[in-house]
C-alpha cells in the first residue's frame, strides 16, 4: 500500500507550490487505494502559529483534499526524537557542538577554512563533557565521517525507476537536535515518516539535496526505505520562487477572490497553471 504525506511548517499560509505538493501526493495516495496523512511540522515554535495551523487544515479541504487520522504534529513527540537521538548517540554517531552562527562564519572565512562545506568541524573532535552539556546550550550534529563508516554510501530510487547514489560532498555533519528544538528537520522527517509507515514521499524538488543525508539516517536507525518523488517546483513566470517570506500569493487570497479549490486541484495535475506561475526547469 502507498502511504504519502504532506508535511508543511505552519509559520505562514500556504501558496500555489504547497498545493501542488499537496494534490500530487494525495492523487498517488488514492488512484493507488493508498493512505494519504498530514502532519504538522511545528518544531520551530519561535514562528509557528496556531492559525497557520488551522490554515493548512481549511486550505487543504478547500482543495478536495482527505487525510487519514490522526494528524501527526512533531511538538507532541519530542520523546520519539529523543529516543532516536540516544540511539545515535549511543553508537558514538552523533557529538555535542557549541559553536554560534558566528563561530562557523568566522571559522569559514579563516585561511584554512572550507567554504564547500557548512560546517568546519570545530566540535567534531571534543571530548564529550557531560557537564558542559549541563550548562552549555548545544546542538547535535551527525558525524558523518563514522556514519559513513558503519553505513557506507546510502543510495535511493525516485517513482520514475531512477537510481541515485549519494556522493560524499553531499553528506556533512548535519545538526539533528538544535539548541532550541529537541530534533531538526532530518531527524524527526527520518523518524516520523517511520512512525506513519510512509512509502513514497512526495516533495519539491528543492528537498532532493536533504535525501542523502536522511537514507544515511535511516541506515542508521535500521529503518526501512521509502521511494520519493521530486517533483519540479512552481515558480512566478518571470522565474522567481514562491516563498512565505516574499509574501507569495496565498491559496487564502485565491479562495476568497472565487477560485474554486477542487477545480484548482484538478488543473494542478494536469499541469495548467494559473497565469502569472510556471514549473521551473530542474
Amino acid at each position: 500500500m502507498i502511504v504519502t504525506r504532506f508535511a508543511p511548517s505552519p509559520t505562514g499560509r500556504l501558496h500555489l507550490g504547497h498545493a501542488f505538493s499537496a494534490v500530487l501526493g494525495h492523487s498517488r495516495a488514492r488512484e493507488s487505494g493508498g493512505k494519504f496523512l498530514l502532519r504538522i511540522e511545528d518544531l520551530d515554535q519561535g514562528r509557528s502559529r496556531p492559525e497557520f495551523v488551522e490554515g493548512v487544515f481549511e486550505d487543504s479541504r478547500w482543495l478536495g483534499i482527505e487525510w487519514a487520522e490522526p494528524v501527526l504534529v512533531q511538538s507532541e513527540r519530542t520523546q520519539a526524537y529523543a529516543e532516536a537521538l540516544d540511539h545515535l548517540r549511543e553508537k558514538g554517531q552523533v557529538y555535542a557542538c557549541f559553536c554560534t552562527r558566528a563561530d562557523i562564519a568566522q571559522s569559514l572565512t579563516a585561511p584554512h577554512g572550507d567554504s564547500a562545506t557548512s560546517y568546519p568541524g570545530t566540535c567534531r573532535a571534543l571530548r564529550d563533557d557531560p557537564e558542559r552539556r549541563a550548562t552549555t546550550p548545544h546542538s547535535w550534529r551527525l558525524d558523518s565521517a563514522k556514519a559513513l563508516e558503519l553505513a557506507g554510501l546510502p543510495s535511493w530510487t525516485e517513482v520514475d525507476g531512477r537510481c541515485f547514489d549519494a556522493e560524499p560532498s553531499q553528506i556533512g555533519d548535519a545538526i539533528l537536535a538544535r539548541k532550541d528544538a529537541p530534533a531538526a528537520y532530518h531527524l524527526a522527517c527520518v523518524v516520523d515518516d517511520f512512525e506513519s509507515g510512509v512509502t513514497m514521499v512526495v516533495r519539491g524538488a528543492d528537498l532532493r539535496p536533504s535525501t542523502p543525508i536522511q537514507r544515511l539516517l535511516q541506515r542508521l536507525l535500521e529503518l526501512p526505505e521509502p521511494i520519493y518523488l521530486h517533483h519540479p517546483l512552481i515558480t512566478h513566470e518571470d522565474g522567481r520562487r514562491l516563498a512565505k517570506r516574499d509574501l507569495a500569493p496565498t491559496l487564502a487570497a485565491m479562495r476568497e477572490a472565487g477560485v474554486d479549490g477542487r477545480e484548482l486541484a484538478a488543473d494542478l495535475l494536469a499541469g495548467k497553471l494559473p497565469l502569472g506561475f510556471a514549473f521551473a526547469d530542474e
